[in-house]
């Protein structure tokens, strides 16, 4: 049986105090959203529906960029999770199967819970609702449970001292075949003191039609909403330790795991090292074996087996480093290409630039690679030694095997094997620096003076 999933994204999340939509906000460099989308994509929905409303256009763009077969639909009226659940009902026109209603600002709901709810649907029960033992119940909706039966779910301020006891707590994700889901949604009234359409109340509502209902429990965790800042610190925290765990689990090292911060979509392969207090942004694959020192920054760049990078040292978007390269203290590589073996160990940026197998690049070399509109490639063959403080003006090609002098400034193309010198020639004042030190201090004395 097909399934669908409508994702609730229309909220204000006024508590964030935010121009930014709640949804948009990055837990793991990913927007929340985008984490709600990813943990239902291995039930293969048959249909995806967003439905966004404050920062709409944003909301859309945002599902579309990682969803591309996400329908969005909009609710302009903030009216309740039932109201929006409606808004989705175009999208699922001549639809035959199970719908989920997830969030947009609750990243952590596992695939593995989401195919236990489908299963009890599955099972026989009309509407099945997502609980948790609550550690502090609080303000939580309480589930009413008669056995495997779901009563009704309870606000905690409509809640009797009896309900208030129940440490079973409504998630607001909910199962149903979908036109279920929509003739029940319909159903719903507002007659409530904040005058919303509540999709709680479909559980009351299908009860009342003879229609079962149930619940399946999953960890407290995976049901972490995001409302304000403290919220998204403490699923950052949470997404962080998982995937230190995992990245541990697979055969990589963390020296102190607790001040590395890993991305979504980090891929590290076994037997690499991590230093303590690296940060690694989206986009960034690391190969076996490689070591990344401590206080590195990285994003968007693959770095390959063996490779040793830090500390110290940025790598930015399109940095791709082969196997064995070193990349030193200080060091900032953006949109180049280093060759296997390759180094470049201290106080050098390297951008738009390809340098090959075996090549070292000497401290404080700079590709210059802006001309304050254009950007130009700067290309080093293989094997070549660029000597300690040259400026590489691109365009400009240094052969394979050259050399350039220290404090060369290169703006014309180096023939393979060639020895590059371009520096003004130091010329030697006998006793001119004592003199000159004479009279600036007899200077400043008539300054003083």
């Amino acid at each position: 049986m097909a399934t669908a999933l409508i994702i609730l994204a229309a909220g204000q999340g006024t508590r964030m105090r935010s121009a930014l939509p709640k949804v948009l906000h990055r837990v793991g460099g990913q927007p929340l959203l985008c984490h709600a989308l990813d943990g239902a994509a291995p039930l293969d929905p048959e249909r995806t529906v967003v439905v966004a409303g404050v920062g709409a256009e944003a909301v859309e763009a945002a599902a579309r960029a990682h969803s591309p077969e996400a329908v969005t639909l909009r609710q302009d009226e903030q009216l309740g999770t039932a109201h929006a659940v409606l808004q989705a009902r175009p999208a699922l026109e001549g639809f035959e199967g199970d719908a989920l209603v997830l969030y947009g600002d609750t990243p952590f709901i596992r695939p593995e819970t989401l195919e236990r709810m489908i299963a009890a649907r599955r099972a026989g029960h009309a509407v099945v609702v997502l609980g948790f033992e609550a550690a502090r119940p609080g303000r939580y909706g309480r589930l009413v449970m008669a056995g495997e039966t779901l009563s009704r779910i309870v606000e905690a301020k409509d809640a009797t001292d009896e309900e208030l006891s129940i440490s079973l707590c409504n998630s607001g994700v909910v199962c149903a075949d979908a036109a279920t889901l929509m003739e029940l949604a319909a159903a719903v009234g507002n007659d409530n003191a904040s005058g919303e359409y509540y999709l709680t109340d479909i559980v009351a509502l299908a009860n009342a039609r003879g229609l079962g209902c149930t619940a399946i429990t999953c960890p407290e965790a995976e049901t972490m909403g995001v409302n304000t800042r403290a919220d998204l610190a403490g699923a950052e925290a949470v997404f962080q330790a998982r995937a230190r765990a995992t990245a541990m689990a697979a055969g990589v090292t963390l020296t102190a795991p607790e001040t590395v911060f890993l991305s979504h979509d980090t891929a590290i392969s076994a037997d690499t090292v991590i230093g303590p207090n690296v940060v690694i942004g989206p986009g960034v694959t690391i190969g076996e074996a490689a070591e990344i020192r401590a206080f590195c920054h990285l994003e968007g760049c693959r770095i390959g087996p063996g490779a040793q990078i830090g500390p110290f040292a940025r790598l930015r978007p399109g940095a791709e480093l082969a196997e064995g390269v070193h990349v030193g203290n200080f060091v900032e590589v953006k949109n180049t290409t280093l060759g296997p073996g390759a180094k470049a160990n201290h106080l050098t940026y390297l951008g738009d630039a390809s340098i090959g197998a075996g090549t070292n690049i000497g401290a404080g070399t700079i590709t210059c690679n802006y001309d304050g509109v254009m950007k130009y490639r700067t290309e080093i063959g293989r094997d070549a030694f660029i000597g300690s403080d040259t400026m590489l003006v691109a365009p400009v090609r240094v052969g394979d095997r050259a050399m350039t002098a220290t404090g060369a400034v290169i703006t014309e193309d180096v023939p393979d094997e060639a020895l590059a010198v371009a520096r003004a020639r130091q010329e030697n004042k006998p006793g001119l620096a004592v003199r000159l030190m004479e009279r600036l201090r007899a200077a400043k004395a008539r300054d003083k003076g």
